[in-house]
């Protein structure tokens, strides 16, 4: 019959963890072989003490309240609480068994030799106007795949694999142990087989007993409209088959988008820049302008300045999910003349005066205008 630890001590099963140490201090100044040199009564102490010991320890005392001694032979097991059953008694393995559905670690069984196989990442450059209207591109790749001579099993021709004399197909190697809390069973897998529970007698020569070989493939993928610089593309089950002629995993194509001549990309939208002659923005102009879609006409309006921006709706590049287009934006830039002379030089002065446009070095030489007026004003004049 399993101690009576509580009563042992004179508590109750609820006790406090001070009134456990308090109980037992009252009992050991009264049983203490300095205090008390009976034999029974030294007997006692020790008892207590023992009992003491377990109760002030949380997980000794856990498993008092389960119904296990943890102060039997067995580490919590012998003397037990009675076989609901029919058996004589229960151990600390039975408890666990009883109320986590097993003590120590269960068998997990042999693993299998076939196993997904990973995911696999291929760049593919591209070009602006490719990934506005999206392109079917053939890609070499290399990747693992099945084994055609063993078609994934590792096994030479005419040959299967065994079962492991070592762990007899369990896949692992239990080791017994006995502790304080009573019998513990510890796995690790088979060293022989390495956790699979058979071995292969003799590889396939050509995979090694992998069941899959590397090989250089092309395979097509179908890039839509609209991707950008980073975007990847999943091509499903084009990925590297697994161990054991397992299933493959995905491809990945990602795109590397290449640097534009001419246009600039932000999302969606486009920008490109378009330099304007001075007569041209002065007086206005149509100018044919190649987007990445049609040739479409750009109406520059008299008085133009440099910088101006014109947007040419729906001329961007097409949403990668959903409909519509962004827009392009057009930044104009008005180009001065670097050298005139003779004829050219002259009409300029001519446009000038009719203007009434000073010539800065004129204002030099006191005449009026523009320039001396500026100069005036900071005068003081």
């Amino acid at each position: 019959m399993a101690r009576d630890y509580y009563g042992l001590l004179g508590v109750a099963k609820n006790a406090s963890a001070d009134e456990i140490k308090r109980a037992y201090r009252k009992l050991a100044r009264e049983l203490h072989p300095d205090v008390n040199p009976d034999a029974a009564a030294q007997q006692r102490f020790k008892e207590v003490t023992a009992v003491y010991e377990v109760l002030s320890d949380p997980a000794k005392r856990q498993i008092v309240d389960l119904g296990g001694d943890p102060l039997s032979p067995g580490g919590g097991g012998g003397g037990g609480m009675s076989d609901p059953f029919g058996g004589a008694g229960v151990g600390l393995g039975d408890i666990m068994d009883a109320f986590f559905g097993g003590g120590g670690q269960r068998s997990r069984g042999p693993r299998s030799r076939v196993r997904q196989g990973d995911d696999a990442l291929i760049p593919v450059e591209l070009t602006l106007e490719e990934c506005a209207t999206g392109v079917a591109k053939d890609l070499a790749v290399d990747t693992a795949t099945l084994c055609s001579v063993c078609h994934g099993s590792g096994c030479a021709e005419g040959t299967h694999p065994e079962t492991c004399d070592t762990c007899k197909g369990a896949g692992e190697i239990q080791q017994v142990q006995r502790s304080l809390l009573g019998q513990v069973i510890t796995s690790r897998p088979c060293p022989v087989c390495r956790g699979f529970g058979e071995v292969i007698p003799e590889p396939c020569r050509q995979c090694n007993g992998d069941g899959r070989v590397r090989t250089r493939r092309t395979v097509r993928a179908n890039i839509p409209a609209g991707v950008g610089d980073g975007i990847r593309v999943r091509l499903s089950g084009q990925g590297e088959v697994g161990p054991g002629g397992g299933a493959p995993g995905d491809l990945y194509v990602e795109v590397r988008e290449l640097q534009h001549d001419k246009f600039t990309r932000d999302g969606i939208d486009l920008h490109c820049t378009v330099h304007l002659p001075m007569t041209a923005a002065a007086l206005g102009t149509s100018m044919a302008l190649q987007t990445l879609h049609a040739v479409e006409d750009l109406d520059i309006q008299p008085g133009t300045q440099s910088g101006t921006v014109i947007t040419l709706r729906n001329q961007g590049m097409p949403r990668l999910r959903g409909t519509g287009s962004g827009h392009l934006h057009v930044h104009l830039e008005v180009v001065t003349p670097t050298h005139v002379e003779g004829r050219q030089a002259d009409l300029l002065r001519e446009l000038a005066t009719l203007r009434g446009e000073e010539q800065p070095e004129l204002a030099t030489r006191g005449h009026g205008g523009l320039f001396s007026r500026i100069r005036d004003s900071f005068a003081g004049r």
